[in-house]
């Protein structure tokens, strides 16, 4: 299975050729790691993604000295497996992706930064989205409908959702008539859109200008490429606040590379604010640092999750 996924993210892969000469004193990690293999979560079609990194991918090749390989993986486990197998080496996590990862092998990934948004917050939320135009006003008439969660390893786009709207009454194994899973944040807002499903989760800063998407998230990444009108949605349940997701980068990679890459991220807010923006989904203020600590409550709801369904 993590041969499969290996392979066909290396089939995806996109790397710059071209590099300055490394420092001397550099060789000794550069040739444990000849090329540094970055992660796209899936969430929203490949062209876009590999456009929104390509300034991340020169700028860090830049710094490193050594290709910068990226791969964007169909789905969230792609990147996920990549990570635990070794055959990535960072990537931007959500917050449950993890906790999925941590729970399986602790000493997989370590995180480093979290985005703070630009109210001081480090966390966002998951909405549930129904057509303007449909008649659903509040939550208790979509009993029986249609609704397209994300990916199973979303933090806003299954985790949560399915676990606070069981808790409120709102158990979506019993309550819709029928759940599905789109592939994504932007496939399951479009399967919306396009009638496929009755109502449809996401993520959002839920900061900001609601016809602008609001600052950040899978709504204003889709308003600012024209995908989406927030007058065509009405959002009838908001999740309390989620943890923002980590960049992680493998553990077992040199500590000075590891270091370097740190640097590197911290540094891009300032550096070059537009990367910034492409890469993080929108308007934030910067990065803050975090530590395994910072995911405890997502870790724990996810593992309470796994073992209902075991049980």
């Amino acid at each position: 299975m993590l041969r499969r996924i290996a392979l066909s993210l290396l089939g995806t892969a996109a790397c710059l050729a071209t590099l300055p000469p490394a420092p001397a004193g550099a060789q000794s990690w550069k040739e444990q790691v000849p090329a540094f293999r970055y992660g796209i979560i899936g969430g929203e079609n490949e062209a876009d993604r590999l456009t929104n990194y390509a300034c991340f991918q020169e700028k860090l090749s830049q710094r490193l000295g050594i290709p910068v390989e990226l791969y964007p993986a169909s789905d969230y486990a792609g990147v996920m497996q990549g990570l635990i197998a070794g055959t990535l080496d960072a990537g931007l996590l959500g917050a449950s992706g993890y906790a999925g990862i941590y729970l399986e092998d602790p000493q997989a990934v370590e995180p480093l930064f979290t985005q703070e948004q630009t109210d001081g917050s480090t966390g966002y939320y998951s909405v549930l989205l129904v057509r303007a135009d449909s008649p659903y006003q509040k939550l208790e008439d979509l009993q029986g409908k249609t609704l397209a969660f994300a990916d199973p390893n979303s933090t806003s786009g299954y985790l949560y959702p399915s676990v606070e709207l069981k808790l409120q009454g709102y158990d979506p194994a019993s309550f819709f008539g029928s759940t599905g899973f789109a592939g994504g944040h932007e496939q399951g807002v479009i399967a919306l859109l396009d009638g496929q499903y009755d109502a449809a989760v996401t993520w959002t800063s839920g900061v900001g200008e609601y016809a602008q998407g609001y600052t950040s998230g899978n709504l204003r990444k889709m308003v600012d490429k024209g995908a989406l009108d927030m007058s065509d949605v009405r959002i009838l349940w908001k999740s309390n606040l989620i943890p923002n997701g980590p960049e992680v980068v493998r553990q077992a990679l040199p500590a000075e590379l590891k270091a370097e890459y740190k640097e590197f991220l911290r540094e891009l807010p300032k550096s070059d604010p537009d990367c910034f923006y492409k890469t993080q989904g929108g308007d934030f203020t910067g990065f803050v640092e975090v530590d395994q600590g910072f995911y405890g409550d997502v870790i724990k709801v996810r593992q309470e999750q796994m073992a209902s369904r075991r049980s």
